[in-house]
């Protein structure tokens, strides 16, 4: 840690603003002991304070010392109140020495000095407290904020990899049922098993490259929530069909990587894998009081399913929301007249 006054240009001017305050209390206390003021009196106590001023500034590197390891409790008082002795008798000496040198001979400085000796020895330690004091208040400052930001970085470890877990859970699923499709079509439809496998590798491509959490555009998830669906039609054809009504202003919009991904397969799974109609998924998105908001419906099978869902997906695309925009985002499920509908609102300041 560098000296907490000298690196600090602000802290740097206080101090100094202290001492001249310091230097007018002490000239008030020599003259409650001498009875009077005398012409160096304020000299006297400027010099004075000045001069402690420095030994104040060098205290810093021995209180380093003796602070920076497991030092015993008796061990470091004695180191403190040595170095104090030694810090008052310099500052003492120092300035006696430098006022009756440079003082006219006419001067009877030493009847001011008898005077107010024993006054000195105590402002002395006074103020030998508060520097020391000083000293502890910027280590624990320091110390404070070194916790914090470690905290804050433990913090943000904690959330990229919960994140990096949430993602991980999206692509496994999904890969093993296209897998098994393509298996099944390579002997019925060689053709779409190839359209499929390539569309699949794109699909691929686009959630491993972004290995980061950093946001992406909605125009970018679009095009590869295109690609899962346009994969997902080559095994369903004619029973699954897409819509878009995306207003352009939204296109730009920033959003964290592959969230909206389960909310389609939920679409599929519960959508199309369930029901024997053809099932429509239909997205929406627009900016509206302050609010990005994009709304997912599909109809579905009414009637009682003996394969219930997880919810999985949605819990999944909660957290990511919590994680990335706190409380200020939120998602809203509902179904009515055999539509399935989820719609997430995200604010539109930036990330």
């Amino acid at each position: 840690m560098k000296h907490p006054i000298l690196e600090n240009k602000i802290r740097f001017i206080a101090w100094w603003l202290v001492w001249i305050f310091l230097a007018l209390g002490q000239s008030l206390l020599y003259y409650y002991a001498f009875g009077r003021f005398i012409e160096i009196s304020m000299v006297d106590s400027l010099v004075s304070l000045l001069i402690y001023s420095g030994i104040g500034l060098s205290l810093w590197y021995p209180f380093r010392f003796f602070n920076s390891g497991e030092t015993r409790t008796m061990v470091l008082i004695s180191n403190l109140v040595a170095s104090g002795a030694l810090s008052i008798t310099l500052w003492v000496l120092i300035t006696k020495f430098i006022m009756t040198t440079v003082l006219p001979e006419q001067i009877n400085y030493q009847a001011y000095w008898a005077a107010t000796f024993p006054y000195r020895v105590g402002s002395g330690v006074f103020i030998y407290g508060l520097i020391i004091l000083t000293y502890y208040l910027f280590v624990s400052l320091s110390n404070l904020s070194e916790k914090n930001a470690k905290e804050a970085r433990l913090e943000s470890l904690v959330k990229e990899t919960e994140l990096k877990m949430l993602r991980s859970q999206i692509n496994p699923h999904f890969l093993f049922n296209s897998l098994n499709s393509i298996s099944s079509l390579t002997i019925t439809d060689p053709e779409k098993a190839r359209d499929m496998v390539v569309k699949l590798s794109e699909f691929m491509r686009y959630a491993l490259s972004r290995k980061d959490e950093q946001p992406v555009s909605l125009q970018a998830e679009l095009e590869n929530l295109r690609l899962y669906l346009d994969i997902e039609q080559v095994r369903f054809g004619d029973k699954l069909t897409t819509e878009e009504n995306i207003e352009s202003d939204c296109l730009d919009f920033k959003l964290p990587v592959m969230l909206l991904q389960p909310l389609y397969e939920n679409a599929v799974k519960h959508g199309v894998y369930e029901s024997t109609e053809s099932v429509r998924i239909l997205t929406r998105a627009r900016i509206i009081d302050g609010y990005f908001e994009i709304t997912i419906s599909n109809n579905y099978d009414s009637s009682p399913s003996l394969k219930k869902g997880t919810g999985t997906g949605l819990l999944n695309v909660t957290r990511r929301l919590e994680l990335f925009y706190g409380n200020k985002a939120s998602i809203k499920s509902t179904k009515e007249n055999g539509i399935y509908t989820v719609s997430l609102y995200i604010p539109t300041e930036n990330l």
